[in-house]
Order: C-alpha cells, then structure tokens, then sequence
C-alpha cells in the first residue's frame, strides 16, 4: 500500500505570499512515495546523518495492522519515521533544507530555481514545520508536506522521544529497512507469495494487548499528564469514532481529568486553545462535517465535566470556543442536508416534469439565505484566517 501510494504536494493556501512571477513557478507534483523515501535517506547518508532506520507510524501503521474493514478503521496522514543520531542542533536544523533539496528533483525542467528561494519553496510546500531539541530531553524535528487530497505526509526525523504514542491504538510502528533492500537489491515484482518481510513493533510495551485494544475499539494509555496536550484531542476524536475507555469508570474520571490539566497547562491562553483545535479540525476531518460536530460535541461534554485546572472565566472561555466552532459546523451540516434536500426534490421535479414555483422559492430563500454560512468564511476552517475570531 505505501510502495503505491501517490501524493500531490503543494500548498496553495500559501501562494498569496509569491510575487506573480513566483507563482507561476511554484507547481503542483506527484511523488512515489518509495521514491522519496529513498532520496531523503540518501540525503541523510550524503550529509553524514546516522540512521538508524524507517518506520510508518501513526493511523496508517494501525489501519495496515488493524482489522480494517471489519472496525472501519481509516487513516488521515502518511506518517513516516527516520530514526537517526543527531550530533549537533545543527543537523537538526538541516534536516528540513535536505527535504525541499528532495523536492526540487521533482521539478519540471523549465521551473528556474535560481528565482525561488529555499524560504519560497518551504513555505509553498511546508504546511508545518516543528523542531525540538533539548540537551538532556526530546531531540526531534517534523516536516509535514501539504497533500491538496487533504491527505499530507509528514516526516519525522527523530534522536531521542520519550513519549512516542498517545494511546495504545496508535503505538504501532513498521519497520520498512527490508521493504527498501528489497527495492534497491530487487527489480522484481512484490506477490502474495514473494515479499520481504518486515518488523512490526508498538511502543507502547505490549503488542498483543495494543492489537487487542485496536481490534476491540478500545481507548487505553498509560500517564497522559506525560503527553503534550494531555492526548485530550486525540481521545475525543477517538470516543466520535465509536471507541470506549477499557478502564473503570473512577479510572475515566481521573483519565480525563488528568488529560484536561495537561491540556490547558500546555495551551493556556485562548488563542493557542483555538490554533491547536483549529489545526487537529482541519488535519482529522477533512469536510466530514457530521463526524466533526459529533467530536466537538464529545469535547465540549469531557471539558465542562473534567476541567479542574480553571478559574472560572478561563473555564467558560474554552466553552465558549468550542460552543463556537460546534455551532458553525452544525450550520454547514444543516446546510449540507439542504442543499442535497435540493438536488433531490430538483431531480425528481425533472424526472416527473414538474415545478413548484412557491415550494422551489422557499428551498431557496430558506436555504441560501438563513444558512449562509460556509466552511471557507470560518474562523477555524480556513487556514489562511486561523487567527480572526
């Protein structure tokens, strides 16, 4: 699946920051994913970069190992590992510059690289960009490249993580060195009865019970207080997709709780609150509107309830934000349901050659006009007005 795999990068959310001559020069391109995997890896070899070696990680690592079509599982972004020893905070720092070199290969020939900058091209491509480096801690850097399917790919180059999963459904990581020796050894073609095998592991500790909870639909993870964010996203986003907490009810409460604290310890002031929502939104759910409403219903039910942490205006504050945002994503479901109310009183209209002038009206007045609203016009769906209330 990911040997196959084909990815549009660009981000045209960005381009409004090209001159015009710069814009006809930033394009849209297809990767092979394996392709890419190679040339980063060679890069690093090239810059004298250690690795150790590649792995899929994520929702795609626990929808290939997962029973997929029986729990519905699905996965939103490819994300991809590189283990690597990092000497200095340098490397670090070159790791993303080695990512756009990868890029420009795929260029088209005409495209003059002389008139676009290393900053143009990362700001084209780059939709997130996170680095970490502390002597004694975590040493690690992201660089996620925009899909415009809404499917993007992140690579993560990383030394050292002491936390590296949210919850045990997500703990799985596959090992992909003997799939790419495959590759460079191989021109053959891969068959059910001809592949390499390859390495599976969860970090989480247990693989079994970590298969059983992904399975099973079942939420469990162990010290949340550690996680950035407390995992309090990532678990509402999994009880809106039909998981329960394997743990006792007081255990729940004091999950949540804990998860809540964390939260707005490492989110503590409106604005951040609403870009890290705003960023999970439009990362998780893509235009699935009804399943974004029910998990914004899900959070909204956890923080009123679990949220200790919080004087009392700061609490109605992150109630309000989300009151907000599950408000304007039920008005673009009602408007989804009207618009498609439409299309199908207009096709049967046209199969049966009639037309209700004053029933047509209304439909279009009611509609259009009350619900006005659309995704693009959102304070929290378009990323160019994530910082407009």
């Amino acid at each position: 699946m990911v040997d196959s795999f084909w990815i549009d990068l660009t981000n045209l959310q960005n381009l409004h920051n090209f001159s015009r001559m710069n814009i006809l020069l930033i394009t849209v391109f297809q990767v092979q994913m394996q392709d890419l995997v190679q040339k980063v890896y060679g890069k690093l070899q090239e810059n004298d970069i250690a690795i150790v070696d590649v792995r899929v990680n994520g929702s795609l690592a626990s929808y290939i190992v997962g029973d997929s079509e029986q729990n519905h599982l699905s996965y939103n972004d490819i994300d991809l590992i590189f283990s690597v020893n990092l000497k200095t905070d340098e490397q670090l720092l070159k790791l993303k510059d080695l990512v756009i070199q990868c890029l420009l290969t795929y260029l088209p020939k005409e495209a003059n690289l002389d008139r676009l900058s290393f900053a143009a091209l990362t700001d084209a491509y780059v939709s997130k960009l996170v680095k970490v480096w502390s002597p004694t801690g975590d040493k690690w850097t992201l660089v996620t490249l925009s899909n415009n399917d809404g499917m993007n790919l992140e690579l993560k180059f990383v030394d050292t993580m002491k936390r590296k999963y949210q919850f045990s459904v997500d703990s799985f990581q596959i090992i992909l060195d003997s799939l790419m020796q495959f590759h460079q050894l191989s021109s053959a073609e891969m068959s059910e009865d001809f592949y390499p095998t390859v390495t599976v592991e969860s970090v989480y500790g247990d693989y079994k019970e970590a298969l059983y909870h992904l399975n099973k639909k079942l939420i469990c993870t162990r010290s949340p207080q550690e996680i950035r964010g407390g995992g309090l996203l990532k678990y509402c986003d999994l009880l809106a997709r039909g998981y329960t907490p394997e743990c006792t009810v007081s255990h729940v409460e004091t999950l949540e709780r804990l998860m809540c604290s964390r939260f707005f310890i490492d989110y503590s002031d409106t604005q951040s609150q609403y870009q890290k929502l705003d960023s999970y939104l439009i990362n998780h759910f893509g235009r699935d509107f009804p399943l974004m409403l029910l998990y914004l219903k899900k959070l909204l039910v956890v923080v009123n309830t679990s949220t200790v942490c919080l004087m009392g205006h700061e609490r109605r504050q992150a109630l309000d934000l989300i009151s907000q945002m599950a408000y304007h994503v039920e008005c673009e479901v009602e408007r989804q349901r009207a618009v498609e109310s439409d299309h199908f009183y207009m096709t049967y209209s046209q199969q049966n050659n009639k037309f209700n002038p004053f029933y047509d009206s209304y439909n279009y007045v009611h509609h259009h006009h009350y619900y006005s609203f659309h995704p693009t016009h959102a304070f929290y769906i378009n990323p160019c007005l994530q910082h407009v209330y």
